[in-house]
């Protein structure tokens, strides 16, 4: 099944796995050839520190072409606005407890960062959302209990 994806993640992760393979890669096979001359690699702590980290770059360089291969890359400005919420959307919310307003964009799992107000399809908050209407009230279940909110609007952005 294809994981939902926005262009600007997908966009984002193209980036890092051109920066792994262009400066990264090179730069550990550098180390490994520079920590090789300084003899039994055994007891080498620079040669097997270096080794590690390749072994780290090359899952990561795996797992982005992996998603990437397997994305379903969707440019929400390219989706006529129904009025309804959808990946990609950025809604806004009122926290029904506290009157609080709340910003977020609906995006992948490989996106999501609330310190930006992405959350990921898959969060439970914006499984709540999706297909609701601005007026709309729902519930969420959290950590620290049930949360109600109201959709306050919804932003093809």
């Amino acid at each position: 099944m294809p994981t939902p994806m926005t262009v600007e993640g997908a966009e984002m992760l193209r980036e890092e796995l051109a920066h792994l393979k262009n400066v990264v890669r090179p730069d550990i096979v550098k180390a490994i050839a520079q920590a090789r001359e300084h003899g039994d690699l055994r007891e080498n702590a620079e040669y097997h520190a270096a080794k590690d980290q390749q072994g780290l770059t090359e899952a990561r360089i795996r797992l982005i072409e992996a998603r990437l291969g397997d994305a379903q890359i969707i440019d929400i400005a390219k989706i006529r606005p129904t009025g309804k919420v959808v990946f990609g959307a950025t809604v806004t919310l009122i926290d029904l407890g506290n009157d609080e307003e709340a910003r977020y964009k609906i995006v992948g799992e490989d996106e999501a960062n609330i310190k930006e107000g992405k959350i990921s399809v898959m969060s439970p908050l914006a499984r709540a959302m999706i297909g609701k209407s601005e007026g709309d009230a729902l519930s969420v279940e959290t950590p620290q209990g049930s949360r109600d909110y109201e959709i306050d609007g919804i932003a093809h952005e």
